[in-house]
């Protein structure tokens, strides 16, 4: 049985943090529709979602991914890059302690989920505007017991690590070769983006199905050549707010 924890969509989202994007009126409205349709997907794929409460004031929190990283030995928190973040990770300890053992990045550390791609034994970091050498280092020594090694990789072009690459099958990536170095990518299969659809390179693994934007057709029709069994979804209000379908969820297994 796999777990999604998810967070509804915060009132206050208009008001997110933004780095590489304009900003633009949210529909607060439909967004909490797509969010209901994705949790219901995750549903239809197996998980046990469980919903975290929503606190008044964090306008980011619907994207659950940022606070922590979950392996099967444990779970690691975050401590977000966005200072204005930094409160979501409470609702999430409590309802992860109840599943993993679990560990935390301290000050000066920030790490953001998103900036993390765990591909078997590795876990691919991002050094990015929202993750730093001190929170990517207390990762690299927090995981190393547990048979894990950390890839650091600079990301300068967008927000996230996941934004330029992520899983689409067991070792095989989806990424934009113009956002991402593929320095670190040397040991794994990739299927490139379509060039018209640059933030088309996020992805969610869950199981043998991958949820995917309905908004970039070009790329998913090179994942379904490939024998990726995507389910399209629409998430276009959450992505105005820097947000991808990898950011909504934390998928893990039960145990």
């Amino acid at each position: 049985m796999l777990t999604a924890i998810t967070r509804d969509v915060n009132t206050g989202m208009g008001n997110c943090e933004l780095t590489f994007m304009p900003r633009v009126g949210i529909d607060i409205g439909l967004a909490s529709q797509q969010h209901q349709q994705y949790q219901s997907v995750l549903s239809s794929l197996g998980c046990d979602v469980v919903t975290a409460p929503t606190v008044s004031g964090l306008a980011d929190s619907v994207f659950i991914e940022d606070t922590a990283l979950v392996l099967d030995e444990l779970a690691v928190l975050c401590r977000p890059g966005a200072e204005s973040r930094r409160a979501e990770v409470t609702g999430v300890r409590n309802i992860l302690q109840r599943y993993r053992k679990l560990e935390s990045i301290q000050p000066p550390g920030t790490l953001d989920g998103g900036d993390l791609l765990r591909v078997g034994n590795v876990i691919v970091a991002g050094l990015s505007t929202r993750s730093n050498k001190s929170g990517i280092d207390q990762l690299r020594g927090i995981v190393a017991d547990y048979g894990f090694s950390v890839q650091t990789i600079t990301t300068t072009k967008c927000l996230h690590l996941k934004s330029a690459v992520s899983e689409v099958a067991p070792g095989l990536l989806l990424i934009n070769p113009d956002w991402i170095s593929l320095s670190a990518f040397g040991n794994f299969e990739l299927i490139d983006i379509d060039d018209e659809e640059p933030y088309a390179a996020n992805a969610l693994r869950v199981g043998t199905r991958v949820i995917y934007p309905s908004s970039f057709p070009r790329t998913m029709e090179k994942l379904v050549q490939r024998g990726i069994d995507v389910t399209p979804i629409d998430v276009s209000e959450l992505q105005k707010a820097e947000g991808a379908v990898t950011c909504c969820s934390l998928i893990f297994s039960s145990q």
